[in-house]
């Protein structure tokens, strides 16, 4: 057996990859009430990893992440299943039925995932499916989005893509009868800039009232760190293409960021350079992820 391999079964003893700044710097922007960060992870020891992942978490339970909320002022959080663990969906679960903090998810199912296996996850506080194309651990593929948008659109579902988005898929997501999320800018580098046929295609897909994005992830396509000045021309004009269909969130733990590590108060502050207006800014961090995960 290789070494990788071995490591990846011991991978509760030996994470691979770093965790995130645990002293977390208030930011100097204030966060309006009901805040929401729409995309995080929680790793921890009572969920299995895959035999064979991209990465080896170190534990980042709900009390650490609950606490960067706190700092930087969220009141809401969406947890997203990551790919590491399949469709083993039980730590965002019990995170929501703890009551700990007001929380959705966002799962990961099979292509033959159940009626009633879909109505607990509902019952369960989630909302939508992510379908992790680009990640380096096999999981759901884009041609199962169709059959996936019909089974989920009685639930009033989204689904959430994590995919170098190229033009073709601006049609192919456009189809879909479901509201579709792109997340991670859509893994489009931000030095191509604004006029690049990849992002126009993203900004022409966002603009159809079913479509929407997260900003978030500046490390997946920005080497500019700690700012990404870059990234902030591509946050403005996908505001612009989809005010009401924008959100915002911290990608904690950060578990692809390596040696670009951000502290969670910067990237709240980046905000107020990607949405200079506050009430635009209110809108993406209150009110559009209220609409979309079905807050109280």
């Amino acid at each position: 057996m290789s070494t990788t391999r071995s490591r990846r079964r011991l991978s509760k003893s030996i994470p691979d990859i770093p965790g995130p700044v645990r002293d977390t710097r208030r930011p100097k922007l204030t966060f309006p009430g009901g805040a929401c960060d729409c995309h995080a992870h929680i790793f921890g020891p009572e969920t299995k990893l895959l035999p064979k992942t991209h990465f080896v978490p170190p534990d980042c339970p709900l009390p650490d992440y609950l606490r960067m909320l706190r700092t930087i002022g969220c009141e809401r959080a969406v947890l997203v299943q990551p790919s590491v663990y399949g469709t083993d969906n039980s730590a965002i679960a019990a995170a929501i039925r703890s009551g700990a903090l007001a929380l959705r998810g966002v799962a990961v199912v099979s292509e033959n995932v159940t009626d009633r296996e879909l109505e607990d996850l509902h019952a369960a506080g989630f909302r939508g499916i992510r379908i992790n194309v680009a990640s380096g651990t096999p999981g759901l593929k884009l041609e199962h989005a169709p059959r996936l948008a019909a089974r989920i659109k009685p639930l009033g579902w989204h689904l959430q893509f994590y995919l170098n988005f190229h033009p073709e898929h601006e049609a192919e997501l456009g189809r879909l009868p479901v509201n579709v999320v792109i997340d991670h800018f859509g893994r489009i580098p931000a030095a191509d800039g604004v006029a690049a046929p990849r992002f126009q295609a993203l900004l022409r897909l966002l603009r159809r009232e079913h479509c929407w994005a997260k900003l978030m992830g500046p490390y997946f396509v920005s080497d500019e760190y700690p700012r990404y000045p870059d990234l902030v021309p591509l946050a403005q004009a996908m505001v612009q293409a989809a005010p009401e269909r924008v959100l915002w969130g911290t990608d904690w733990p950060h578990p692809s960021a390596r040696q670009k590590m951000p502290n969670d108060g910067d990237l709240a502050d980046m905000l107020t350079e990607w949405v200079p207006n506050d009430a635009q800014r209110n809108r993406i961090l209150v009110d559009n992820p209220q609409r979309l995960y079905g807050f109280n």
